[in-house]
């Protein structure tokens, strides 16, 4: 396989995908615990490289701050357990501290400086199962039990942050974890108006980031200059783009459609603040993801010989990209109309 994926770290994913599912399916916190402990600990050798150092330093910094929020989470399971009425939680402070520890877990503002420079230190495969993967069960626990107005709280601090804090960015996987951060107060959002909207996002949001992902790791890139010398290869760069845009929420393409429907039910609800706030930290990141389209593309002069971008036996995997781009652009267009 592309991604050298030896049976040992095949077995601990297929571990860690089901631990995520123990957690979901457990009718009791203490066994919700379990399976993200069972997913933390899989995690960890999947990260983790004795060859590179970058590597192993981002394996110990999550391992780190997971370990962290699981004792902060058991404990706070136990003493609720020991003083109120088993784990029927109405005392919000107790949903606060719970909130709290469970978006640290995903990696959600006003929780997420480790976030970017875990992310730095791992590989496009890693990255991915991190922005994705590793944020399915944090979402639902926390759809379980939450306080609403610390969630309104973190939903604008997560927009804010996202939006903000990629403008200066150079670094792709560090552009790609605020991206992450701006569409986890999308998710939270959507999470708290209907189940099935947030099934739907979260379905689209996986689609667009495999698909970024896998061409980034195809492609070697992990710096914005790098995407200048992609000169002999501008249909690649502009199918990047393409998903960029298309990431950001754009219309037509098929990242604009949840974030359209979540616009109307708070538009419905009379929710303006919220869809205001969330509406211009989209833009803001469509307003860096454009700039960067713009200033590569005006480097197509560039001819720099000695980079060279190793194709051999992955042309078939970016047609098969370049494919997906091109179906999820025409079925964004169909639903786009439709509506």
């Amino acid at each position: 396989m592309y991604l050298n994926l030896n049976s040992t770290k095949l077995f601990f994913m297929i571990i860690l995908f089901f631990s995520s599912f123990i957690s979901i399916s457990s009718n009791s916190w203490l066994g919700c615990w379990i399976g993200l402990e069972i997913n933390l600990l899989t995690f960890i050798p999947l990260i983790s490289n004795n060859n590179n150092l970058l590597y192993t330093e981002a394996s110990l910094k999550y391992f780190l701050i997971q370990a962290l929020t699981s004792s902060n989470l058991l404990f706070l399971i136990l003493l609720f357990s020991f003083f109120f009425n088993f784990f029927d939680i109405q005392n919000n402070l107790i949903k606060i501290l719970m909130n709290s520890s469970l978006l640290m877990k995903m990696g959600a503002a006003p929780f997420h400086f480790w976030f970017t420079q875990i992310l730095e230190g791992m590989t496009w495969f890693n990255s991915f199962i991190l922005m994705t993967w590793q944020k399915i069960t944090p979402l639902i626990l926390l759809s379980y039990c939450y306080n609403y107005y610390f969630m309104f709280f973190t939903i604008i601090l997560s927009s804010i942050f996202g939006a903000i804090g990629g403008l200066n960015q150079t670094s792709l996987r560090k552009l790609m974890a605020y991206s992450s951060i701006n569409h986890l107060s999308w998710m939270i959002t959507a999470m708290i108006i209907s189940e099935n909207l947030f099934i739907f996002y979260l379905m689209i949001y996986f689609f667009l980031n495999f698909i970024m992902c896998m061409m980034f790791y195809l492609t070697n890139l992990f710096f914005f200059n790098q995407l200048f010398y992609l000169n002999y290869y501008s249909m690649i760069k502009f199918f990047i783009f393409l998903n960029l845009l298309s990431l950001g929420g754009l219309p037509p393409f098929l990242g604009f459609l949840p974030k359209w429907l979540i616009i109307n039910y708070l538009i419905n609800y009379n929710m303006f603040m919220l869809s205001f706030i969330l509406i211009m930290s989209t833009l803001i990141t469509l307003y860096y993801y454009i700039r960067i389209s713009y200033s590569t593309f005006l480097m197509n002069y560039l001819k720099l010989k000695w980079f060279k971008i190793n194709f051999n036996n992955k042309v078939n995997l970016l047609m098969i990209l370049i494919l997906l781009s091109l179906i999820s652009l025409i079925l964004s267009t169909i639903l786009f109309y439709l509506n």
